[in-house]
């Protein structure tokens, strides 16, 4: 399994397109295979900050994401918004403890 997690800050006023393009793409994303999690939210206490979360089966599974049209579209949408700052990474986890 893969983690992909990080920030993506766009204007406070461009929150609201940022948040549209997320949903459609989000939306689409969730049916790829390998895609066990995928969460884009926006942060409550700077409206232009957005955190991204994700599950993948496998490099492969990940790299036909970024190679999906709805990934590209998204990628269009953020060009028009103008992204300020981008901070995303992938990890492979370690052993799983349940907590509490």
């Amino acid at each position: 399994m893969l983690i992909v997690t990080g920030v993506i800050e766009v204007a406070a006023k461009d929150a609201e397109a940022m948040a549209v393009a997320a949903r459609a793409m989000v939306a689409e994303t969730v049916k790829e295979e390998g895609c066990h999690v995928y969460e884009l939210s926006q942060d409550v206490s700077a409206p232009g900050r957005f955190r991204v979360y994700e599950e993948w089966q496998d490099d492969a599974c990940l790299a036909a994401h970024g190679q999906a049209a709805h990934m590209a579209e998204f990628r269009a949408a953020l060009g028009e918004i103008g992204v300020a700052s981008r901070r995303v990474v992938k990890f492979v986890p370690g052993p799983i403890s349940v907590l509490g």
